[in-house]
C-alpha cells in the first residue's frame, strides 16, 4: 500500500508557525479550482483565507495557468543586474499608474518581508546619500511587516519576535490613530526629534496578523498629513491590503496624502508565484543616482524579477482590473454585511468588524485575547472536519475569501461559523 503524502510530509517537513510535537497532521492537497482545494481522498475544502491572502483569483486559474506556460517556454530566469526582459518591463509598465501616488520606480524582490526590507534599507540611505543622519522609524503597536529581521524590528513585539527581541533596532511604536488621541500621537513623535525619524512604516486600514484589527482611514490621514509635513518618509506596506482587499483597488486610496514608498506582494501573482514589490517616488529613487558608487543601492536576490512570476502577475492584474473582479469583490462585500448582522446577534462574540473582503470576529473566552488563545486548537480541528479553510489568529476568526468563490461556497462558510457559535461555544 501507498504511504500517504501526510505520512510521508510528517517524516521529513517543518512547516511555517507550527509545534510540529502537537499539531496534527497536514492535509495533503493534490489539486485545487476555483475556491476549493481537494486533497488525497478526493474531499474538497473551501479556502476561505485565500491560503494565507494570496489566492486571490482562485486556485489553477486557466488564464494564469497558460501564461505561465508560455512564459516557461520563452524565458525561465535571467540575472536581473545588468539584463532585463520583457515580464518585469510591462509589470512596472502597468502596475506603477494604478497605485496611489506618484509612485515612479519598482524595485523587484521575492515577498512580503523583503518587499518591507528594501524599503527601510532605501529610507535609511536616501537620508545617508544626502548627508543625513536619521536612523530611527514609526510604526504602529501591534503591527506585522515580516519575520525578517528588518521587518521583525518594525513590528510590534510579540510570539513572532520574542527570542529576537534584544537584537532589533530600536524603533517608536505609537497607537493606531483616532480623532481623539491625534494631538497627543503628535506630542509623542515631537518628543522623540522629528529630525531623527527616517520613516513611518504602517499597514493602512487593517493589521492582518496583529489580530485583523481595524482603524479608520481619516486620522490615518491627519497623521500622514503631519508626518509628510515634518519630512518624515511613509511607506506603506500593501502586502496583504493591496490588490482590493479592503475595498478599493489598494487601501491608500482611502487616504489623499500619498506614501513615498509602497511594498506589494501576495495577491501580486494572485497567489500563484512568489513575489515582492517596492515601489518608490522620484525623489526617492533620484537620491540614489551619483557618481559615487557608495551611493548604490547595494541589495538584490538571485530570484530578483522572475520572468516566470512577472508573467503571472501580469496575468493576475488582466483578471483582477476585469470589470467582472470588481463586481465579485462588490458581491463579497454585500455578503459580508449581511453575515455581520447575523454575527452581532451571537453573546459568545465580539468585535465584529469588516474592510472590504476581509470580516473578522474575536471569540469570548477566559484567557486573555490574542495569538497564542487555547482556544484555537478547538477551532482548527473544527473547521477541518467542516473541510473548511479557515486559520484563526488565536480567539480571532477571519474570512477572506478568493473573489471567485460562488454564493453557495461562501454561505457554506458562513454557515460553518454559525454552527460553532450556537453549538460549541457557551
Amino acid at each position: 500500500m501507498q504511504t500517504s503524502l501526510s505520512v510521508r510530509d510528517q517524516q521529513v517537513i517543518w512547516h511555517p508557525y507550527t509545534q510540529m510535537q502537537t499539531a496534527p497532521p497536514p492535509i495533503a492537497i493534490l489539486r485545487g479550482e476555483g475556491a476549493l482545494l481537494f486533497d488525497e481522498q478526493g474531499n474538497s475544502f473551501i479556502d476561505a483565507t485565500s491560503s494565507w491572502w494570496v489566492n486571490i483569483h482562485g486556485h489553477a486559474h486557466p488564464h494564469i495557468a497558460a501564461k505561465l506556460a508560455q512564459q516557461a517556454y520563452e524565458l525561465q530566469h535571467v540575472i536581473f543586474s545588468g539584463f532585463t526582459h520583457p515580464a518585469a518591463v510591462e509589470l512596472a509598465e502597468r502596475l506603477l499608474p494604478i497605485l496611489p501616488g506618484q509612485q515612479q520606480r519598482v524595485f523587484y524582490s521575492d515577498n512580503g518581508s523583503t518587499a518591507v526590507e528594501v524599503a527601510l534599507k532605501m529610507a535609511l540611505q536616501y537620508w545617508d546619500n544626502q548627508g543625513q543622519r536619521r536612523n530611527k522609524f514609526l510604526a504602529f503597536k501591534n503591527a506585522y511587516h515580516g519575520d525578517t529581521f528588518g521587518a521583525m524590528s518594525v513590528s510590534g513585539r510579540s510570539v513572532f519576535t520574542r527570542v529576537f527581541d534584544e537584537l532589533l533596532f530600536e524603533v517608536v511604536f505609537i497607537d493606531l490613530p483616532t480623532a481623539e488621541n491625534l494631538p497627543e500621537l503628535v506630542r509623542q513623535i515631537e518628543s522623540i526629534g522629528v529630525g531623527n525619524i527616517a520613516a513611518f512604516i504602517f499597514e493602512p486600514l487593517v493589521q492582518g496578523a496583529g489580530g485583523m484589527l481595524m482603524y479608520e482611514a481619516a486620522p490615518l490621514d491627519k497623521l500622514l498629513e503631519y508626518c509628510k509635513s515634518q519630512n518624515i518618509l511613509l511607506i506603506a506596506d500593501e502586502v496583504m491590503t493591496g490588490f482590493g482587499r479592503t475595498g478599493k483597488n489598494f487601501a491608500m486610496e482611502n487616504c489623499t496624502t500619498t506614501p513615498d514608498m509602497i511594498c506589494l506582494s501576495k495577491g501580486l501573482t494572485g497567489g500563484s508565484m512568489a513575489l515582492g514589490v517596492t515601489t518608490c517616488t522620484t525623489a526617492i529613487y533620484e537620491a540614489f543616482l551619483s557618481n559615487d558608487k557608495l551611493k548604490t543601492l547595494f541589495h538584490g536576490h538571485s530570484f530578483t524579477a522572475n520572468p516566470l512570476a512577472c508573467s503571472v502577475a501580469l496575468a493576475s492584474l488582466d483578471i483582477f482590473l476585469d470589470p467582472a473582479c470588481t463586481a465579485n469583490r462588490q458581491r463579497i462585500q454585500h455578503a459580508h454585511t449581511q453575515f455581520m448582522q447575523q454575527l452581532q446577534q451571537y453573546p459568545q462574540i465580539k468585535n465584529t468588524r469588516l474592510q472590504g473582503t476581509i470580516i473578522a470576529f474575536d471569540i469570548i473566552t477566559n484567557n486573555a485575547d490574542g495569538y497564542t488563545n487555547n482556544i484555537a486548537a478547538m477551532l482548527h480541528s473544527y473547521f477541518r472536519e467542516c473541510r473548511v479553510m479557515l486559520r484563526p489568529l488565536g480567539n480571532t476568526l477571519y474570512i477572506l475569501p478568493p473573489y471567485c468563490i460562488t454564493d453557495l461556497q461562501l454561505e457554506t462558510v458562513y454557515q460553518s461559523v454559525i454552527t460553532l457559535i450556537a453549538s460549541h461555544l457557551k
